[in-house]
């Protein structure tokens, strides 16, 4: 067994209707979590819209969420920013706060501002001297690509750089040649996207998933099984599932998760702030059907 495992979700942030902070939908947010029984949680990553948050927001956010979840479990700080620095501050703050993790993208602006591999090995070297593990999110948004030679790599020569969240094309392919190649310095490789692949993930080796905050309760039982040795249980409990996962990542996105808590009372509005657009009405329609036969806690908890 690797150092972590399990399903470590991301928060959504709640707004208000006007779009401001819902600090107390954060706090609702957070705690609905924990009851799903998560083994950590992750903020301000790109499902908490964190494009969409202003500097001072995410101060407030990193500080609120350490103190309320208050060490119940674990915490992964999203920190990536294209200024090496700037990422070194927020890890630096994150850990002064009492973040278990952070969580960094290779550095990227926009489409063509790309750091080289050797600058993107500096920029995780440099956090890694803040003395905070890592978890390096590979990811199609950046557009920056992470060759596993050069990941493992990292792994091995960069010591706090311990966690892999690997949702590129290929999920699972890379996630095999990660672990092969980076063996014991690979102590957590995760996938995310929802889990839409994660059967196929953990078969190559994942020993957890970074999924939304939808439904890790109806998703922890795959994982759990899988790790437990029990592949038949693994696959029964995903077939369940996926049709949601599948509607989540094909149709509604982060906006999922949101539309779900104010369904089940944990959050009073799912706005999105400009220029993303409200989920339409027929897919929220289409996602509350997928769920109510699952009957997970985020359509009951705050009822």
């Amino acid at each position: 067994m690797r150092p972590y495992s399990g399903i470590w979700p991301v928060a959504p942030t709640p707004f208000t209707g006007d779009g401001a902070l819902d600090l107390d939908g954060m706090r609702r947010v957070l705690d609905l979590m924990i009851d799903q029984g998560v083994d950590g949680i992750c903020v301000l990553a790109n499902f908490s819209e964190q494009f969409l948050i202003s500097d001072a927001e995410r101060e407030t956010l990193t500080r609120l969420c350490l103190e309320h979840v208050s060490g119940r479990v674990p915490v992964i700080v999203t920190i990536s920013h294209f200024a090496s620095e700037i990422v070194v501050q927020r890890a630096r703050h994150a850990k002064d706060l009492g973040a278990a993790v952070v969580m960094m993208m290779a550095p990227y602006h926009g489409a063509l501002l790309k750091g080289t591999p050797e600058q993107t090995f500096e920029q995780f070297a440099r956090v890694g001297e803040v003395g905070i593990p890592i978890m390096l999110q590979d990811a199609p948004l950046s557009g920056v690509d992470l060759p596993v030679p050069l990941l493992a790599r990292m792994a091995r020569e960069i010591e706090m750089l311990k966690l892999f969240k690997i949702e590129c094309p290929g999920t699972a392919t890379k996630l095999r040649g990660l672990i092969e190649a980076g063996g014991d310095a690979i102590e957590g490789p995760f996938d995310g996207e929802e889990a839409i692949t994660l059967l196929a993930d953990l078969d190559a080796g994942a020993t957890g998933s970074m999924t939304s905050a939808l439904i890790p309760d109806q998703i922890k039982p795959v994982i759990t099984h899988h790790l437990a040795g029990d592949r038949d249980a693994a696959k029964a409990a995903y077939a369940r599932v996926l049709p949601t996962i599948n509607h989540e990542n094909r149709q509604c996105g982060f906006r999922a998760a949101k539309e779900a808590m104010v369904a089940g009372g944990v959050i009073k509005s799912a706005f999105c702030r400009h220029p993303i657009p409200p989920l339409p009405r027929s897919t929220r329609d289409e996602l509350l059907d997928h769920l109510r036969p699952l009957d997970p806690l985020i359509l009951t908890w705050g009822k």
